[in-house]
């Protein structure tokens, strides 16, 4: 049992479209609907972190982390403070 209503207005040709799709897969709308979201949601967060470079961008990119950190004030308060996961 899902514990929260998602409402939404489409055009009749939207809804259409989807009922076939969903009919296509044996799925009812609602689980169609839902699954896309989804799927589509997950694509936008991923989006944020992940990302691809062409061999030559990987390694300067990984030539840049494997330099010596420099002094800076910001990541030694970071680096001071205890994670949440220290705390009761």
């Amino acid at each position: 049992m899902r514990a929260a209503a998602i409402n939404l207005r489409a055009l009749p040709e939207q809804r259409d479209l989807i009922d076939h799709a969903a009919n296509m897969l044996g799925k009812n709308r609602s689980d169609f609907m839902l699954e896309a979201a989804c799927e589509r949601a997950q694509s936008v967060l991923l989006d944020q972190v992940h990302f691809s470079l062409d061999a030559e961008k990987f390694q300067q990119f990984t030539d840049l982390l494997n330099e010596p950190t420099k002094p800076n004030e910001g990541l030694k308060r970071l680096l001071e403070l205890e994670p949440v996961w220290n705390k009761s």
